[in-house]
Parts: structure tokens; C-alpha cells; sequence
């Protein structure tokens, strides 16, 4: 029996959808892949469906380059029930414990978060997606099964309160990849002296995406575009996909060098920075990839269209 076929449009970019509360990253996800009609889709890391905010979507090419939205920064402002713990670190869990919010005041919040900020080392939460012998975390979790995890180290940015509103406070937070937010306010209620969940999260900011900068489309709305039949409007929102690359230093290629390159053989490019990763473009201008800048000073392919 011959392979199934692909079936949808070849379609390339990146959307950057304002995912809805209550929904799934992955079946935000497939509505989307469903209303562009596309062959091909991934997002670049989970949300909770507790959660709203970017999702950015990769359609087409996208998806080779969404590890690298994977790897970037994130920024989340968050409500913190204080008081309440559950099982979760969520407003989604059971409550397993409650107590007083006594002689919390703005000062000691902010003694407290002091202690978050910079380099820290995070307990992964059992309600998470990680794997232990082969099984995700959240699935033993909901069997009662919590089994040892070791600690990670994360990188807090930044972590400033925005408001005081007890028994709710509200913070934003920059941090690195593999932070979760939900440990953190829970961390943070437990040096309080009376324990936190997470009761609110938006996710403002991925990698060179912020919302304060540009804005993020909604399921609504890019489903009545496509209730118009009008697709050209739908394909405007979608981002170039070395968009979230721009951070790297760009890397201009002879005809020669991307022929070289596309053959998966490093090349030598003058005035190429000396390390890291860079964007790569053709004689046109056209974006064909990412590469490495091995030691010997070549570039090298990391991933090509």
C-alpha cells in the first residue's frame, strides 16, 4: 500500500496566534492548520490550556526552524492566588492546602522575588510534559505516582510586581526556556509562608515577538477571513520565517556558496562573524537557511530549506 499523500495548500510562514483559554496548544493548532488548508503545521512550545497568549503557529517551511522559537526567551504575566496551594500549581488542580495571607505587604513580595531573579534552579512539576522511563510525567501524576525529578537550572531575567490586589498579586516574568511559570509561583507562595497557584497566565512574548510590539491574531478572526474566501488576506498575516531569526547576524552567499552549502558542505565566506549561528541568503537576498560557524572558521549547514 503506497504512502498516504499530503493532502493541503504549500503554504510558508509563521502566524502569531493569541491562543483562547481553554483550548489545547495542539488543537489551537489544528483549527489553524485547518483554516489555512495547510499541508503542514507545528507550534514552538505548549501552553496550558489555563493559559492565553502567543502561540506562535509554523506553517510549511516554518516548521524545520520552530526549535529554535523553542529555544528563545519567553514572557508571561501572571495572577498568583495567594493562600490556596493545589495540585497542579494551577487554578485546574484540587486544593491540598490553604492558609492565612498574613503580613504580605508589597515590601515583602518584592524581598521575596529578589530571590527568583538571575540563575536559579527550578524543580520540574509532576504535571508536565517530561518523560520518566519513557512515560510522561502529568500521566503518572494523574495515576498518584510522583517519582524523583532532579532540579534545572533556569534563568529569570526579569520578575517585577505589577500589583498587590491580596489574596492576588500579578507579575511579569522573562525567562529562559524550560522555566515553568507554575513552579514558580508556587516557589514564591511558599516563601511567602502561604503557599500560591497560578489563577491567571498570559503569554506576552516568544524570541523577537512581543506583544507590546505587534499583534496576535485570534481563531476568530482568521476564521471569518477564511469565511470570506479570502485567503490573501489570511496569508498577510503570516510572518517570514527567518523573522524569528533576526537576532542572528546575516550571512550573504555567492552562487558557488549555496550550491556548496545545499550539498551539505561547509564553505568559506570572508568578513563571516567568527561563532554561532547565522541567517543565510542567497545571491537574491532569499532566505535558504541557518548555519554554524564551525572552528576552523567555515560555515556549515544547520538546516536549509
Amino acid at each position: 500500500m503506497g504512502r498516504r499523500r499530503n493532502s493541503g495548500r504549500n503554504i510558508t510562514g509563521i502566524l502569531l496566534l493569541d491562543k483562547p483559554l481553554h483550548l489545547s496548544s495542539n488543537d489551537a493548532l489544528q483549527r489553524v492548520k485547518r483554516i489555512y488548508r495547510a499541508a503542514k503545521a507545528g507550534h514552538t512550545g505548549s501552553l496550558d490550556p489555563l493559559a492565553t497568549g502567543l502561540l506562535p503557529c509554523c506553517l510549511g517551511d516554518a516548521t524545520k526552524f520552530s526549535a529554535f522559537l523553542l529555544d528563545a526567551d519567553k514572557w508571561y504575566r501572571v495572577r498568583v492566588r495567594l493562600g490556596v496551594t493545589t495540585t497542579t500549581a494551577d487554578a485546574e488542580g484540587e486544593i491540598v492546602a490553604t492558609l492565612p495571607v498574613e503580613n504580605v505587604d508589597a515590601a515583602r513580595i518584592e524581598t521575596v522575588l529578589r530571590g527568583f531573579r538571575g540563575s536559579i534552579q527550578q524543580m520540574p512539576p509532576m504535571h508536565s510534559a517530561l518523560k520518566h522511563n519513557g512515560q510522561r510525567l502529568y500521566k503518572l501524576a494523574r495515576q498518584g505516582i510522583e517519582v524523583e525529578r532532579q532540579p534545572r537550572p533556569i534563568e529569570i531575567f526579569a520578575l517585577e510586581l505589577l500589583s498587590v490586589d491580596l489574596p492576588e498579586i500579578e507579575l511579569n516574568v522573562h525567562c529562559s526556556k524550560g522555566t515553568y511559570v507554575r513552579t514558580l509561583a508556587e516557589d514564591i507562595g511558599r516563601e511567602l509562608g502561604c503557599g500560591g497557584h497560578v489563577s491567571q497566565l498570559r503569554r506576552t512574548g516568544v524570541g523577537p515577538y512581543l506583544e507590546a510590539e505587534m499583534p496576535f491574531v485570534t481563531l476568530d478572526e482568521i476564521a471569518a477571513m477564511a469565511d470570506d474566501e479570502t485567503p490573501q488576506r489570511l496569508d498577510a498575516l503570516l510572518l517570514a520565517l527567518d523573522s524569528a531569526l533576526g537576532h542572528w547576524p546575516a550571512v550573504k552567499l555567492s552562487a558557488n556558496s549555496a550550491f556548496y552549502l545545499g550539498q551539505g558542505q561547509a564553505v568559506v565566506i570572508p568578513q563571516a562573524p567568527t561563532s554561532g549561528l547565522v541567517r543565510l541568503y542567497d545571491p537574491s537576498q532569499k532566505f535558504i537557511g541557518v548555519g554554524t560557524i564551525a572552528d576552523d572558521g567555515k560555515v556549515q549547514p544547520k538546516r536549509l530549506i
